[in-house]
């Protein structure tokens, strides 16, 4: 398949990490491509000195994606839309838009396993993944998550097992459907991406789309729109609910059991209360990873074990530290109000939470209503600031609302004078990066270095 590229002009538009992945893997297999991106000259050379003296074509500036129509194949970078004008004007013109994903779906000789979602993506694949390592499987984590997967095609059999966490960005114009989807609830994100929620919803479509009856689909029942996705796929559909038993997947009993039940097995494999991630919102991450990892051959034995030792992921309710008598957590990942709204809902402490940043089109109404019947006191910063606040007010007049903050030291400083013995401090925006930090892993490292510096 990869012949068909030799001997054609080849862009890759966007250089970030899976920008970087595709053009080595090319390189490595004897297929020049050309560089476009975004940032000046100068920048993109300082972050990559050993491609100065390559002999590659390079594009610079915001016009970038102005020259595709002079090559015959461009690979896109995630946040680049297929939909993009300038790529689809070039469409028409008979020039291929793809992208790494696209081309490691078609070529991969091992099973795939894909996770979407608006969030647990990520907690999802990496459980998956663990419990088949334990089970001693030939297994790799890649997409948003571990490494490139077009980084892994060298490494693999037909034996192999790839868990590939999945965005919009990635799935929107895929033509094939990894051999087990998961679709976790899907709600409203990356609006500053997608035109609309149907829009966003449609772009997640094709980790199902393109199954077939030896496939299989892991769908959470428990919310409507993850519920069409049923209909989207010929595979065998397994069901996951935390709310009723389903006959065909994995569920939480009323005694708060986890229930394995595919075909002849109905096992217990955990009572809640076992698990060491925080949350109930998280059983709907462990339980599709529980059905996934038992069809790709994960004994039961690995399945309990790993389940039960489980801590989650960094920047997802991470537990930081303890400072005279309060409790610290990082849930710096949490960038939609949703998340918030799981998070908040994890604790039976009193919560002094942390939140607010920049906008990215998201409805704060039900998130102001949560904080207001259930945060004790409420830092907020960031451009939604506002926003969060008046949603807060109109249910609750004379809650507890800090504002004004730019320094995340002095932050966490005053929140923790704001707490008593037995509360949690937690820091869960329900928005993007607060416009003060790189990104949500900055943002969570510097929340947890203050924290720590409490002591």
């Amino acid at each position: 398949m990869l012949e068909k590229y030799k001997g054609k002009k080849i862009l890759i538009a966007g250089f970030g990490v899976e920008g970087r992945a595709t053009f080595e893997f090319l390189k490595k297999h004897g297929i020049k491509a050309d560089i476009a991106d975004v940032i000046d000259e100068d920048a993109f050379f300082e972050v990559n000195p050993e491609l100065k003296n390559d002999k590659v074509g390079f594009i610079f500036g915001k016009n970038y994606l102005n020259s595709t129509g002079n090559y015959d194949v461009v690979f896109r970078a995630p946040g680049i839309s297929p939909l993009t004008p300038e790529l689809k004007s070039v469409v028409s013109k008979g020039t291929e838009i793809t992208s790494q994903i696209k081309i490691f779906l078609e070529l991969c000789p091992a099973k795939t396993i894909g996770v979407t979602g608006t969030k647990g993506k990520g907690t999802t694949s990496t459980l998956i993944y663990k419990i088949l390592k334990a089970s001693g499987k030939d297994v790799y984590l890649g997409g948003n998550i571990g490494v490139p997967a077009i980084s892994l095609l060298d490494k693999l059999n037909r034996d192999s097992i790839v868990v590939l966490e999945l965005s919009s960005f990635q799935l929107m114009d895929l033509e094939k459907s990894p051999n087990i989807a998961v679709v976790l609830n899907v709600t409203s994100e990356h609006l500053d991406y997608h035109k609309d929620r149907e829009e966003y919803v449609e772009a997640k479509s094709p980790i199902v789309k393109y199954q077939t009856a030896d496939d299989f689909a892991v769908i959470n029942t428990d919310y409507e729109t993850p519920r069409e996705f049923k209909k989207e796929t010929k595979a065998e559909i397994y069901e996951i609910s935390i709310q009723n038993p389903v006959e065909n997947g994995c569920y939480v009993s009323k005694n708060d059991d986890i229930v394995l039940c595919i075909k002849d097995t109905e096992e217990k494999i955990a009572s809640t209360s076992e698990l060491q991630l925080r949350g109930r919102h998280n059983l709907e991450n462990v339980c599709p990873a529980l059905a996934v990892a038992y069809i790709a051959g994960a004994d039961l034995g690995s399945i309990k074990k790993t389940v039960k030792e489980f801590k989650g992921l960094e920047h997802r309710l991470e537990f930081v530290a303890e400072v005279d008598g309060v409790k610290y957590y990082n849930d710096s990942f949490a960038t939609t109000p949703e998340a918030t709204i799981a998070a908040v809902s994890a604790f039976h402490e009193p919560v002094i939470l942390i939140a607010g940043g920049s906008e990215k089109g998201s409805d704060y109404t039900q998130m102001g209503t949560v904080i207001a019947e259930k945060v004790k006191t409420v830092f907020l910063i960031g451009d939604t600031a506002e926003e969060i606040k008046n949603n807060i007010l109109s249910v609750d007049p004379s809650a507890d609302i800090r504002e004004g903050f730019t320094d995340m030291d002095d932050l966490v400083g005053r929140a923790s004078e704001a707490a008593k013995i037995g509360d949690v401090v937690v820091l869960s925006p329900g928005c993007a990066s607060f416009g003060l930090f790189e990104n949500y892993k900055k943002r969570g490292e510097i929340f947890k270095e203050a924290a720590r510096n409490l002591k």
